[in-house]
């Protein structure tokens, strides 16, 4: 459907063609709108639309000033705002902190159309137009900043999001629950100021009072001035980030107090189930046709998320930190049925595109423990090995594999979002394997095996490489079994805290000897709020306060990047600079077991 009546209304305009002498909520987004249940607002919209509530929505608005914000008309009861899918800075600024060309999340992915920190600044253009009004933030920006947080782009510790806004309120996490319950106690006169109890909300507070369970953190300034506290407060933050046993925070920002209540309980199947029945059109909002329509929706257009969750403990990863690590699932009735209505897209041909979610295959919690005593604090349930509670067990994932492949008018279905390889092996049974490699691989396989030296990837929270080889043998097996050509497509890392050059060399060997030359390289970006990022600025591990080496200099992080693409001409000078300071010379030369070959100049001296 892609008229406009069945969107949510987007000017003053629509909400008069539908007879609204007023509305409840305006919910603003820095990414376009894309009425799909994986962009963050529109969910929120459909979710408070099928509570009752009148719902606008404003997407990526002119920042310069209030008049687009005030042309929408002042709502009954507050704004909810959040910066889109991505963290603001990261969707315009490279690893290297180069701005970006492009933007998925915008119209023809024009850059430009959101503002540096996205949240600080539409807060600020709404108090402007609406004075006194609620403002409440949420989305992955806020979520990731709601505490005292380094900024790679700053390079400096700021202040928790919400202060630096001013708004009312944050929602962090998935914030269904949180924003239902705002909405109801907001249309029942309630001021903002008193809601300090909501699980998954945050607020600044005068008194230190709070009705759960609490423990304090070191203050704002504290972790400003003293990296050992900083590493503190990260560790702190992620035992309690547990909804069955995690407790309240506080963190002092000058003469307040930042309040971090515990989070909200994740979704569970009937409430996702519920969720994803919404009437979503799963389509850009047809004023975007003139312009090239919205990119990022073609990435989910024909592909399912069916959990939510990871308990996978990537440290570099901040879904840990958002959606949590207690995985929920849709049902297999849910799934079918959006599958279903794909067959009937006058776009489909067939192919569903991928059935995953943060990692695909996850479809029950990782121990039967979690339901009454949560997940284990400072601890992962996979790396650097398997927990032995861990209850690794794939039968759920096939059985919804099979029924997709069933369903008329389906030809194919790929899993294509990760799929970690350490739980796959800790079933120990190929059953999954054998049904992934047979009917759900469209040629290549992606893995993220990141590093291949054990000492780094424990500071990822990644499995040793043994498990990774282990799983190559498998798969490369299963594929000449079958009689299939496939191959594995390793997601790989440079620069994690932890890595120097010399692994950086190990990585590059390891990866020639194996006929592996990757295309793509992502270089580690120090994004707010995950446990790399604290490792970069403090040089610690808050798991163990360890001490651990950090690339930092821009050249060291050029040199290692150009190590896992040793093959590539334009990166020689480099590859020679870095084996020479990593003092393996050895490794330039004709040999069979040489990296790079040497200069001519050199050539002619020796």
């Amino acid at each position: 459907m892609r008229d406009r009546e069945s969107f949510l209304p987007v000017s003053r305009r629509d909400m008069e063609e539908r007879g609204w002498p007023d509305y409840d909520f305006l919910l603003i987004t820095g990414d376009a709108y894309v009425d799909h249940p994986s962009f963050g607002t529109p969910v929120i919209g459909r979710l408070l639309e099928g509570a009752g509530y009148r719902v606008a929505l404003l997407a990526q608005p002119p920042w310069q000033d209030a008049r687009a914000i005030r042309a929408m008309g002042r709502p009954k009861l507050g704004v909810m705002l959040s910066a889109g899918n991505l963290d603001s800075m990261v969707a315009h600024y490279t690893a290297a902190r180069r701005r970006r060309g492009e933007d998925f999340y915008s119209p023809g992915k024009k850059a430009g159309l959101r503002p540096d920190r996205a949240v600080i600044a539409y807060s600020g253009r709404v108090r402007e137009a609406f004075p006194g009004l609620p403002v409440i933030v949420g989305g992955l920006e806020a979520s990731l900043r709601r505490f005292a947080h380094y900024d790679y782009w700053d390079d400096k510790v700021r202040r928790s999001v919400l202060a630096d806004s001013g708004a009312d309120l944050l929602t962090y996490g998935m914030g269904e629950r949180a924003s239902l319950e705002i909405a109801a106690r907001l249309a029942a006169g309630e001021k903002p100021g008193t809601m300090t109890d909501i699980r998954g909300t945050a607020c600044m507070v005068k008194e230190h009072v709070c009705v759960y369970p609490f423990r304090d953190l070191p203050s704002f300034e504290e972790v400003r001035e003293n990296r050992i506290s900083y590493a503190e407060a990260c560790r702190a933050e992620y035992a309690e980030h547990d909804a069955v046993r995690g407790r309240a925070l506080f963190q002092r920002h000058g003469e307040r107090y930042l309040l971090v209540n515990p989070p909200a309980a994740p979704l569970e199947t009937a409430e996702l189930d519920a969720l994803a029945a919404l009437p979503f059109t799963r389509e850009a909002h047809p004023m975007y046709d003139e312009m090239g329509g919205v990119p990022a929706l073609e990435e989910v257009r024909f592909s399912i998320i069916h959990n939510r969750g990871c308990f996978g403990g990537c440290s570099f990863c901040s879904l840990a930190f958002h959606q949590g690590r207690a995985v929920t699932v849709r049902s297999h009735e849910s799934v079918l049925r959006e599958a279903e209505e794909m067959t009937r897209h006058p776009l489909f041909k067939g192919y569903i595109h991928d059935v995953g979610g943060p990692t695909a295959n996850f479809r029950h919690p990782s121990c039967r423990k979690q339901a009454k005593a949560g997940l284990c604090p400072n601890r992962s349930c996979l790396s650097p090995a398997p927990c032995p509670s861990l209850d690794a067990d794939h039968s759920d994932y096939i059985a919804l594999l099979r029924k997709l492949r069933a369903l008329p008018g389906v030809k194919k279905v790929f899993v294509r979002s990760g799929v970690r390889f350490d739980y796959v092996m800790a079933e120990g049974k190929d059953d999954f394997l054998r049904e992934l490699t047979k009917y759900h691989v469209s040629g290549q396989l992606k893995v993220a095996p990141e590093h291949c030296v054990d000492e780094v990837l424990d500071r990822m929270g990644k499995p040793h490489t043994a498990v990774f080889e282990a799983f190559c043998k498998k798969y490369a097996a299963l594929n000449g079994k079958l009689g299939k050509e496939q191959y594995l497509v390793p997601y790989l890392m440079s620069s994690h805290p932890g890595s120097t050059l010399r692994d950086a060399v190990k990585l590059a060997v390891y990866l020639k000897e194996r006929g592996i030359r990757p295309r793509q390289v992502q270089d580690f970006y120090p994004t707010p709020g995950t446990l790399s990022t604290c490792m970069y600025w403090t040089g610690l591990d808050p798991r163990t306060m360890e001490k651990v080496y950090v690339p930092r200099s821009y050249r060291e992080k050029e040199l290692q990047r150009a190590l896992l693409q040793w093959f590539d001409p334009s990166k020689k000078a480099l590859v020679l600079e870095a084996l020479k300071k990593a003092h393996r010379e050895d490794l330039i030369g004709y040999g069979p077991h040489c990296l790079i070959r040497p200069e001519k100049t050199e050539t002619k001296k020796k």
